[in-house]
């Protein structure tokens, strides 16, 4: 099985990326882990308090359940993936059903952080957008798909995503073997991306 990590700060364009590989690819061969199914569930707080927490530092992330998922699909065992939600920033309690296939992408804001998971990466990609566009495309996300207010997504952006993203997220990009810069139509990236999974898929045929 080929082993894909794919990070990048927030708004950076990573689920376009992972989209555009997987357009270009035969989807049946290949599934996708985001980590945002993977944040600590947190039952014990109110939503009030789960709202003030901070989602981008490492330790928001169950990265033990994580780490055994992506094991056991590599043991060609199949997992139960957990679904989050962001209006109550809690686990809805039902699962997906996800079958080992040939290829797995594993992707979000700190997968390249974790130094166990970095071990189970064949592949690790890091796609880069600058700070003005990253928040750009963070205030259209938050305001227009999860409801937020404006000065509710700045306040957040100041005091959490920008440190977090220099603290963590950026020098994670020094783990990555690619950096895809995400400010434009990158096909010559998605291109490369796309023969060396078809490559792998080969072999395994």
């Amino acid at each position: 099985m080929l082993v894909i990590g794919i990070a990048g700060g927030t708004g950076s364009g990573k689920t376009t990326v992972v989209n555009k590989i997987l357009q270009q690819l035969n989807i049946e061969g290949v599934n996708v882990l985001s980590q945002d199914n993977y944040y600590h569930d947190n039952p014990n707080l109110t939503l009030s308090e789960r709202e003030v927490l901070n989602y981008d530092h490492p330790k928001s992330i169950d990265f033990d359940l994580m780490l055994q998922h992506v094991k056991a699909l590599k043991n060609h065992q199949q997992i139960e993936q957990p679904i989050y939600s962001f209006v109550t920033h809690s686990r809805t309690g039902d699962h997906v059903t996800v079958e080992p296939k040939n290829v797995l992408i594993v992707e979000g804001i700190l997968v390249l952080t974790n130094k166990e998971l970095l071990k189970e990466f064949n592949l690790k990609v890091f796609v880069h957008a600058d700070s003005d566009e990253r928040l750009i495309r963070r205030i259209r996300r938050d305001t227009q798909e999860r409801g937020r207010d404006l000065q509710e997504v700045l306040h957040r952006y100041q005091t959490t995503l920008k440190p977090m993203h220099q603290e963590f997220i950026e020098p994670s990009k020094n783990e990555a073997d690619l950096i895809v810069p995400n400010m434009r139509q990158n096909s010559v990236a998605i291109d490369f991306l796309t023969t060396v999974i078809n490559n792998s898929l080969k072999k395994v045929h």
